[in-house]
């Protein structure tokens, strides 16, 4: 194990890494204790960062939102759970949940359940469905925006059957 920092030493440092990329206040708390810093020092680190805006929750729950959704395409209530393990309060979640807008967010199940439907293997239509619902809730996506966009993915399919 690694020689434990001083606060002056630990706060360059967490300063540091919250320049190079936004951090919630546990992360920097983990980060922080990980170090060996002490509890009082500790919290005095994470208030100074706060009052100097390296840590900002809001800004890092928009900027978590994004990155969820866009690249790891990840539905709201992954996102929202996520956020909440991280200690981020419910409104500020809400807040940055609101920044998706509704059309990106329903094209972006649309497009991962057809692309997930054209590698699956199935029996039937109903096994597919079975699949597909599994996979969309497991992205964190909502129940009705994952049967809506099941029927959307497999609407191509019930046509080939009839």
């Amino acid at each position: 194990m690694g020689r434990n920092l001083g606060y002056e030493e630990a706060l360059a440092k967490a300063a540091a890494l919250c320049s190079l990329s936004e951090k919630c206040e546990s992360d920097i708390r983990k980060k922080l204790l990980s170090w060996g810093l002490e509890a009082n020092d500790s919290e005095k680190a994470i208030q100074y960062l706060i009052k100097e805006k390296y840590i900002d929750e809001k800004r890092f729950a928009r900027f978590f939102v994004q990155d969820k959704h866009r690249f790891s395409k990840w539905g709201k209530t992954k996102i929202s759970y996520s956020l909440k393990e991280k200690g981020i309060s419910p409104a500020v979640i809400r807040e940055a949940l609101e920044s998706i807008k509704d059309e990106d967010y329903s094209d972006q199940i649309d497009e991962l359940l057809k692309a997930k439907l054209k590698g699956l293997k199935y029996k039937d239509l109903f096994d597919a469905k079975a699949k597909l619902f599994r996979f969309g809730m497991s992205r964190g996506f909502e129940y009705e925006k994952v049967m809506k966009a099941i029927e959307h993915a497999v609407a191509n399919i019930k046509q080939s059957e009839e």
